[in-house]
């Protein structure tokens, strides 16, 4: 109290002659021992050019957690207490915030999970505390996924990632974390294997070949990600294989050596997409006119072929889906697909890739959200990875209608309530307001307050959801 007394004194022109010191708000954190619980006093000055005019004064407390059964203040005395106060016209807003994807609970086990998907609301003339959000409401969606989530339709492509990650790591550090391979049978026996039905299809795979170098990313048609494209070409076969069995650098050393082998004796001309970067790719391609360059697996070049190898094929992935989902074009997604940046930055843009995707089949999934808002989704994410780094972290959000996702708004989903009552005009509106919230809006509480005294049943189960009840409020006090 005598701070904020003091910052009164000191704004008042009345009392405080000369220049006033131009001060921040000026907010106090309190002992919570009085009768209201207050949690936080402040104040701050309101001016008129240079010159102070009044100083705003704020108040608020917090109580509970309280359920329905012990009844929240009302509304009608909410705007009584503003009222009270500021003898003015007043409007009043809502707001909501509920949870609709995140941790879970199974079997009274609280899953943690990093990803979340919460829809803010906001509507005018609230006509009772805890009101649905009326369907005149505007609703934006809040998304943060992380990848790796297991309830995720893409965490296998997480995984094949993740392979790929440490392969750039090794590149980078010198030193490559192999990880348990995902086969019981040898690299070098699967390459082998690949190898020896390839021979028996030669001549087949060469007419695929030349078919295929008319084909393009856009008209490669397949109906989901979720799936294993049917359109693998030789590297993104050997990818595969290669991927789930190599446990060391000499495997990878001996695969290669066994596919280069087989290239420079004509043994098999396998099929290979016509966008294809990779160094193999392009032997394959030789290997058409029986002009291999010659190729030194030594030092980091196995590990730098097969890092180009699972790039290609993770990009065509990902990018085949966007186009053939008609979520983007290829000129779009030029950023993405640009192969003349360096390695590790291909990692990084394939990983903005997948993240994108995370997030858009999570709300096509889990959400059930249509293709209109998954395309401005798509677009949005697409322009901000462009200029921004990867950052999974960064809240995406998404307008969208209330009537879309109002049947996924269940009260027991509710996270934040609260409604605005205010009267005047910029600084020197006045508000009081009332927010009710599932967890502690401060750190400071007591520990006997922020414990949630649930109303249960005789199983034990959860009956009534309970709130703290967080009431702001202020005062104008006018100088002129």
């Amino acid at each position: 109290g005598q701070l904020l007394s003091l910052f009164v004194i000191s704004q008042n022109p009345a009392i405080s002659q000369g220049v006033k010191p131009v001060l921040h708000p000026l907010w106090v954190r309190c002992d919570m021992l009085d009768s209201e619980v207050t949690i936080w006093l402040g104040a701050e000055a309101i001016h008129n050019g240079s010159k102070v005019t009044a100083v705003k004064l704020h108040s608020i407390t917090c109580k509970g957690p309280s359920t329905a059964k012990c009844p929240f203040v009302r509304l009608d005395e909410l705007k009584q207490l503003h009222s009270e106060r500021h003898h003015s016209c007043m409007v009043s807003r809502g707001f909501a915030k509920y949870n609709l994807f995140g941790s879970t609970v199974v079997e009274n086990t609280v899953i943690e999970s990093q990803s979340s998907v919460t829809v803010d609301f906001r509507w005018n003339n609230v006509k009772s505390i805890l009101q649905t959000p009326p369907l005149s409401s505007t609703a934006t969606l809040n998304i943060k996924v992380a990848s790796g989530d297991i309830r995720s339709p893409l965490y296998q492509f997480y995984k094949e990632l993740e392979f790929v990650q440490i392969l750039a790591d090794g590149l980078r550090t010198g030193v490559t974390e192999w990880v348990e391979p995902l086969e019981a049978t040898s690299a070098v026996e699967l390459t082998r294997a690949l190898i020896e039905d390839l021979q028996d299809k030669a001549k087949t795979m060469e007419n695929k070949a030349i078919n295929a170098s008319e084909q393009s990313v856009e008209n490669t048609m397949f109906n989901t990600l979720l799936t294993q494209r049917g359109d693998l070409d030789f590297v993104e076969q050997l990818w595969v294989k290669m991927r789930r069995s190599v446990t060391s650098y000499q495997d990878i050393v001996d695969c290669l050596q066994l596919v280069i082998k087989a290239l420079k004796y004509g043994d098999i001309k396998p099929w290979i997409h016509r966008d294809s970067s990779s160094s193999l790719s392009k032997l394959v391609l030789q290997s058409y006119s029986a002009q291999l360059e010659p190729v030194s697996l030594t030092g980091l070049v196995p590990v730098h072929m097969l890092l180009e190898m699972g790039l290609d094929k993770m990009r065509k992935d990902y990018i085949n889906y966007l186009i053939s989902q008609e979520l983007a074009t290829l000129k779009g997604l030029s950023y993405y697909i640009n192969t003349e940046v360096d390695l590790q930055e291909q990692v990084v843009r394939v990983r903005k890739l997948h993240h994108l995707l995370e997030m858009v089949v999570t709300c096509s999934t889990f959400l059930g959200l249509t293709y209109e808002h998954l395309f401005v989704l798509t677009q949005s994410c697409l322009q901000y990875y462009e200029v921004n780094p990867y950052n999974e972290d960064h809240n995406f959000q998404l307008q969208i209608r209330p009537a879309v996702i109002s049947s996924l708004c269940q009260r027991e989903n509710l996270l934040t309530w609260g409604v605005e009552v205010s009267s005047g005009q910029g600084s020197r509106e006045v508000k009081t307001s009332l927010q009710l919230t599932d967890r502690s809006p401060v750190e400071h509480l007591p520990s006997d307050i922020t414990e949630f005294p649930f109303e249960t049943t005789v199983n034990g189960e959860c009956e009534e959801q309970a709130y703290f009840v967080t009431t702001a409020s202020c005062s104008l006090l006018s100088f002129v």
